[in-house]
């Protein structure tokens, strides 16, 4: 992955698509391309960009309703968005920023004036509102923004406490880009599994480097948590040699077997209990996620 960040630009033009990502990429950016809006919104559910890039004039829906679309949704409204048009009447500029864009720049445009605006927006991003650097998934303060508004909110919710085990003995071994690789791994996995069986309402955060949270409104909980369980447990073994995939784990230098990566889960619901503040919610849900490792330590001992 890229140090620097990951870019989507959405615009039609391919030819100043193709320029920006060759450009980005010599820059040190990892750059995926959007020729339509309904395309930007996938692919930022599936993966969560630092900084969009976004063309008003698109084939299927103008930029503003790609701006309002992703300012509306938890899982994207953090997001940095540069608005990049030929329109350069100040009405236009202000509808851009009253719909949350952070910056607009028209066009003809200076490339390197445009570097500029997208490192800055980028460091503010990750500096401002604390996202993990190796998955761009929310953490710290946008975590606990979100489950303020939980408590406010009228809705059914279910939060997930998810914490990936043996994660220590895993890096120990095969190094922490192994580590961070397994990180980005599971982020894309829960957005997946998100799409699949969440709402378009729900949150994945960070809370830690081996801890994810996961706010939905869904129906079926049972179906969302029990897929990323098995889905993780199969797509984890990809990530160990042959030989340790095979035994269940990594040999020790005591001869212990250290067992493959898996998900431990907490998780917490309005629909069975009150919750009178935020800690209350992530004390319980911590706490039911250490029994569920114990749980599972205990079935891989005996």
């Amino acid at each position: 992955m890229s140090s620097n960040g990951r870019i989507l630009v959405v615009e039609d033009d391919f030819d100043i698509a193709n320029m920006l990502r060759i450009y980005f990429t010599g820059q040190g950016y990892s750059v995926e391309v959007a020729p339509r809006g309904s395309d930007a919104l996938t692919l930022c559910r599936r993966q969560q960009p630092d900084l969009i890039v976004l063309d008003i004039m698109l084939p299927d829906m103008d930029g503003y309703a790609v701006c309002r679309e992703l300012r509306t949704t938890s899982r994207t409204k953090h997001i940095p968005i540069i608005f990049l048009t030929q329109k350069d009447e100040r009405s236009d500029r202000i509808a851009g920023l009253e719909l949350g864009a952070d910056d607009y720049i028209t066009k003809p445009f200076d490339i390197e004036e445009l570097k500029l605006r997208v490192r800055r927006a980028i460091t503010n991003y990750k500096y401002t509102n604390q996202t993990d650097p190796r998955t761009g998934l929310p953490s710290g303060k946008l975590i606990e923004e979100e489950l303020l508004v939980l408590m406010r909110t009228g809705e059914d919710w279910a939060l997930a406490l998810m914490g990936i085990d043996n994660m220590g003995s895993f890096t120990d071994t095969y190094g922490f880009v192994a580590g961070d690789e397994v990180l980005r791994f599971t982020s894309m996995l829960i957005s997946g599994v998100i799409d699949e069986f969440g709402t378009m309402n729900d949150f994945v955060g960070q809370a830690s480097s081996e801890t994810f949270v996961i706010i939905t409104m869904s129906k079926d909980i049972n179906a969302l948590t029990n897929t990323l369980r098995k889905r993780f447990s199969d797509g984890i073994r990809t990530h160990y040699t042959f030989i340790d995939a095979e035994q269940g784990g990594i040999r020790l230098m005591d001869g212990t077997l250290a067992p493959l990566m898996s998900l431990s889960l907490g998780m917490v619901s309005s629909k069975t209990q009150s919750f009178s503040d935020i800690r209350e919610i992530t004390e319980m849900a911590a706490e039911l996620r250490r029994a569920d490792k114990d749980s599972q330590a205990k079935q891989f001992s005996s």
